[in-house]
């Protein structure tokens, strides 16, 4: 059973599902804040939000059993990004729902602001008919400038081109095969705000967008261009954009967002008359919130039942059939973290995770993490790292992940090699996948084994001399140890061995310090892989 908090009013087709299926119980407790908010957090599994309810660091510290925060919307500014990735909550959006809704806002904005409709709108309810006075501009044959042509941006694009408009765009992540498809011709982002009639904003919010369109910038602009933002309000510097609409420097702005929202009562952009305002309406449609709303829950569902980050902000985006696909590697990958780091001595300082076989090159990234959270299990607790915080835990502790793509191993189709150093010693084990994704252990140091990685593994050096077999098992056996495998590796005859050995149940301290005893013995190390 996972519980759902419902901070926000969702549209009930949305969270239809939710409520029917017998594994979810949903909590609906709206307009919570500050220490209400924290405490409904503390025994939930997931919360669901809109635009309204802000997640905090402060709230977040609650949040104990918290796995999943939804964004019934694209933008995820509300919530702490960094604070959730920290404690390994996926934070996931729905970016699809709202794009025709957002696309037409934009669309709608720029209609009434070149014919200067909500102008004319208050003077016909005053009573004038000054037809005079509102004289607009035809947007054929006009230039639109987009920085960001995303989803919304590129629909916007769609019906820019409609009405006769020519495209440019700034946009870095825009492939040029997307950019012909659209219709848009790429420049760079000074291009654009000198040759736009009409600038359009559609990035998210982010320490690179935060304040992109400044002082500076809207001096580039033609003299009586306008500006449309239905963004994010902390994109444009707004007392910037106050002076220059002031002034008539730019000739009127449409925004739909703002830096505080709501916008404060004796805000100065509400005092200018070339400046068309709106609440933040971008998804205020009925389709949009019932979109979003489906969008949200299943991607929730999807995480919480089957470990689907594919609409996360803040984790490897893997879909729910890509993640039962992988789940062989990553529980391999797991296992070989913790393996690596039961036999290695000293601080860490590096992990290099090498890969050979046939997933694609993007999917390295989670691999890496599912080696980290066997290494890191041991120093934060299993139950602290997860595929969402895994690279940032290991960041945080000064802990390099380096990422290698091999090529073909001729023993194995799917081999995972974990290469860990710290203090000038360097620890290495591998693993592969044979058929039907059996995995094993195939390498601990020089030494190659082939054991399986589960329950208790007994890793033992010796010395390459008559008895030691025999002598280890006799001791296990005394003792009540039943072995499950046992493979003994050696480099060459009369010198160094390796024996893994598999056995029902972790072995006691005194046990292990008896095995050590033996003159044979050089060194013993146990793990437990599950």
């Amino acid at each position: 059973m996972f519980r759902i908090l419902l901070a926000d009013k969702i549209a009930p087709e949305g969270v239809e599902p939710l409520r029917s299926d017998g594994r979810f119980e949903l909590v609906e407790r709206y307009g919570l804040q500050g220490e209400e908010l924290a405490r409904a957090l503390a025994d939930v599994d997931a919360v669901i939000v809109r635009s309204a309810t802000r997640i905090t660091r402060e709230t977040l510290m609650h949040g104990q059993r918290l796995r999943v925060i939804g964004r019934a919307g694209v933008g995820v500014d509300n919530i702490d990004v960094d604070a959730a990735t920290e404690r390994g909550v996926a934070v996931l959006n729905a970016p699809s729902g709202n794009t025709t809704s957002a696309a037409e806002l934009t669309l709608a904005l720029l209609l009434a602001l070149v014919r200067r409709i909500p102008a004319a709108d208050r003077s016909m309810k005053g009573g004038d008919w000054n037809r005079a006075s509102f004289r607009g501009v035809e947007l054929y044959g006009k230039t639109l400038g987009l920085v960001g042509a995303g989803r919304i941006g590129g629909e916007v694009a769609r019906r820019a081109r409609a009405f006769g408009m020519r495209v440019v765009a700034y946009d870095p992540y825009l492939s040029p095969e997307r950019a012909e498809t659209l219709e848009i011709e790429l420049a760079t982002l000074e291009e654009v705000l000198r040759r736009a009639d009409i600038l359009s904003l559609h990035v998210p919010l982010t320490e690179s967008t935060a304040g992109m369109i400044g002082e500076a910038e809207l001096a580039m602009m033609k003299p009586g261009a306008l500006l449309v933002n239905a963004a994010r309000g902390g994109v444009v510097d707004e007392q910037a954009l106050c002076r220059f609409l002031a002034d008539r420097r730019l000739a009127g702005a449409a925004l739909d967002v703002f830096d505080r929202e709501p916008l404060p009562a004796d805000h100065p952009l509400r005092k200018l008359d070339n400046l068309v305002l709106t609440p933040h309406l971008g998804a205020a449609t009925e389709e949009a919130q019932q979109n979003v709303a489906i969008e949200i829950a299943q991607a929730v569902r999807a995480a919480l039942l089957e470990g689907d980050f594919s609409r996360a902000v803040n984790a490897p985006a893997i879909g729910g059939e890509e993640m039962r696909r992988l789940r062989p590697l990553l529980d391999l990958a797991e296992r070989l973290g913790l393996l690596a780091a039961a036999l290695a001595d000293g601080a860490m300082e590096q992990v290099e995770v090498r890969y050979a076989g046939a997933a694609e090159e993007e999917l390295l990234r989670p691999m890496a993490a599912g080696v980290l959270i066997g290494i890191l299990s041991s120093v934060v607790g299993r139950s602290a790292v997860n595929l969402v915080n895994a690279l940032h835990l290991a960041e945080a502790r000064g802990i390099q992940v380096r990422r290698v793509r091999l090529g073909p191993h001729g023993d194995y189709g799917e081999y995972l090699e974990v290469l860990l150093a710290g203090a000038g010693i360097e620890t290495r084990v591998a693993g592969a996948l044979l058929g039907e994704g059996h995995a094993r252990v195939v390498r601990i140091g020089d030494f190659h084994v082939d054991v399986v990685p589960r329950g208790s593994l007994v890793v033992l050096r010796n010395r390459d001399v008559p008895g030691v077999i025999g002598r280890v098992g006799t001791l296990l056996g005394n003792s009540g140890i039943n072995i499950g495998e046992y493979h003994q590796a050696r480099l060459q005859a009369g010198g160094q061995a390796l024996a893994a050995i598999s056995v029902d149940g972790r072995l006691p301290g005194e046990l292990v310090d008896a095995l050590r005893r033996l003159p044979e013995v050089l060194e013993v190390r146990q793990v437990q892989l599950d």
